[in-house]
């Protein structure tokens, strides 16, 4: 027989009934030559530091920097009762092959290789990578099983992240708490995220707002507008001398095409969903978890926004159906070099024919955004005439410009697969038909005081864009741009959350506000442990030795290093 072991209980329910094993029993699914059992998320964890020496029981100063030669790990104790369930299986004589069935990603790998190491098991793995529930994807899944070895790059990337966070955790939280007698917790990724909401909230509040003023020219159906004018004397003096009069000076007309956006990776999803329903981050990805394993939805926690080539005859077949779509689209979305470890967000083609009365409306909501999105990627360009009209006003050498900007939409395109989700952009600004050398009679006239605005606060949908792209510019051309920026699509909803449980920042309505704690911990981090481009080549590294062009040893060495060099500082004073 064959050991299967998946993630959670209900994907194992799932493949369990493909594959034929459907008899039930304490802790796993038996039959058609399978046995199916599951984690509970992490069943093992990384041993405290007490584990290693007793005195790291109390936080001394003296005893940092806290480097372990060999990592200590152990179970869990809330979930112990299942790691023994599936240590007893995977050392029983009678399983041949353990088929690791856990989500397919690098979370995934660890979850299963650490149980596989605790357990003691010698058993040959295979891997199951799929990234849909449907009963075709997890029989074809099965068909074409992995060897695991070759996923043990994957693996030594999960067990360097793991590392590199219990490193910085466990020794700058000490640190720090220690010298400021606060109870303070640094993580290598959300300390940079908290100090892009400090910088952020500092900005707002250091921001002094100045005033000035724009010259309006009304006509019939339209008004004529100048640029910022710093001086109200230049704006009065302007607006008194320009008589009844003006002369239209340039009329620039052209189509203007904006093609659709590619299908949803994880982040672009969490964002729209918090723009459109104001989901956090984690309750969209939990919404996504859940479609998932209902067969609804490909694989969530994706960092791609592409498809594979080989899915384009059943996608425009059983998906996109009889909705015209762009063939130049096609092939920009259906593009196999543009894949990573898993293609972007669609909904299954079984799905289309659930009764969507039965999903939560919270998971619709999700469901219909995620379908109408990959129609909308496939769609014909928004095709709009553009038309901009400037008027002049010449005295004594200078010349003073009125301005107007207008659009007719002539071909509403992908935008009509998105209406419901609202967007006064795609609504006609009219002017009239002008030409050079037209004469305009001025209607009215005003001066208007305006005054420049702060920048805004961070919502989860700019925090999340802020994150992907956090350190690009540190990194060398050529990287690949899923691979940047703060942590990963998968993880960014739990550093927020972690951020708010430990009191770092707050939600306000739709903002994230840093408290005064975070504030205080920003002040006294050094540069390098909240540094958005320090974190950004690590998820690079991260990303190499998952590739195998880089080791853990060579990454964790450097963390080690500049982890030693920060607590010297201190020890020395």
């Amino acid at each position: 027989m064959n050991l299967v072991i998946c993630e959670k209980p209900s994907v194992a329910m799932s493949i369990a009934k493909v594959i034929g094993a459907t008899g039930r029993q304490n802790g796993y699914y038996e039959g058609g030559g399978y046995i199916v059992s599951w984690c509970v998320g992490h069943l093992i964890q990384m041993a405290s530091p007490s584990a290693y020496d007793e005195k790291y029981s109390k936080w001394k100063l003296e005893d940092l920097p806290i480097i372990p030669k060999q990592y200590k790990y152990e179970v869990v104790k809330a979930t112990r009762g299942q790691f023994n369930t599936l240590k007893k299986l995977m050392n029983t004589k009678e399983i041949e092959e353990v088929i690791n069935a856990c989500d397919a990603g690098r979370e995934g790998e660890l979850i299963f290789r650490l149980v596989y190491e605790q357990a003691s098991c010698k058993k040959n793995i295979k891997r199951l990578w799929i990234s849909s529930m449907e009963d075709v994807a997890i029989k074809e899944g099965f068909k074409q099983l992995k060897d695991g070895k070759e996923y043990e790059a994957l693996y030594q990337s999960a067990l360097a992240r793991s590392k590199a966070d219990w490193l910085v955790g466990m020794n700058m939280s000490r640190l720090y708490s220690l010298i400021y007698n606060q109870n303070y917790s640094v993580g290598r990724v959300q300390t940079p995220t908290l100090a892009m909401i400090v910088k952020r909230d500092d900005e707002i509040t250091a921001f002094k707002k100045e005033k000035y003023y724009t010259g309006e020219l009304y006509f019939t159906g339209f008004t004529l507008s100048t640029d910022r004018i710093d001086s109200l004397e230049i704006v009065e003096d302007l607006v008194n001398v320009v008589g009844n009069k003006i002369v239209v000076r340039n009329v620039e007309k052209k189509e203007k095409l904006t093609k659709p956006d590619l299908p949803f990776d994880l982040t672009t999803l969490q964002r729209e969903c918090n723009k459109y329903f104001g989901f956090s981050a984690k309750q969209t990805l939990d919404y996504a978890q859940s479609l998932y394993e209902k067969k609804m939805i490909t694989y969530p926690r994706t960092d791609s926004r592409y498809l594979s080539e080989d899915m384009i005859i059943n996608t425009l077949n059983n998906i996109l159906g009889k909705n015209d779509f762009d063939t130049e689209r096609i092939k920009v979305i259906f593009n196999s070099t543009k894949v990573t470890d898993h293609h972007a967000i669609i909904p299954t083609v079984s799905s289309l024919n659930e009764d969507m009365s039965t999903i939560p409306e919270s998971e619709r909501k999700i469901y219909n955004l995620i379908l109408n999105k990959l129609h909308a990627s496939a769609g014909y360009p928004l095709i709009e005439n553009i038309t901009k009209i400037v008027a002049v006003y010449e005295s004594q050498g200078d010349v003073f410009e009125f301005k107007a900007s207008g659009k007719v939409i002539t071909g509403e395109g992908f935008t009509k697969y998105l209406k419901q989700y609202g967007s006064k952009k795609n609504e006609d600004i009219l002017l009239p038909d002008l030409n050079v050398g037209d004469v305009l009679e001025i209607k009215d006239k005003e001066i208007k005081e305006k005054y420049t605005t702060p920048p805004k606060h961070f919502t989860e949908d700019t925090l999340l864009k802020a994150m992907e792209t956090a350190g690009n510019d540190a990194l060398e051309k050529g990287a690949e741009v899923e691979r940047r920026g703060l942590g990963t699509p998968a993880t960014r909803a739990g550093i927020i959350e972690n951020l708010i449980s430990k009191d770092f920042i707050e939600r306000d309505k739709k903002n994230l506000i840093a408290t005064k704690k975070g504030k205080a911990l920003i002040e006294i981090v050094e540069d390098n442990f909240k540094s958005d481009k320090t974190t950004a080549k690590w998820e690079i590294k991260l990303s190499e030795i998952a590739l195998g062009k880089s080791s853990n040893e060579a990454f964790l060495s450097g963390i080690e290093t500049e982890i030693k060099e920060t607590i010297a500082k201190y020890q020395g004073r």
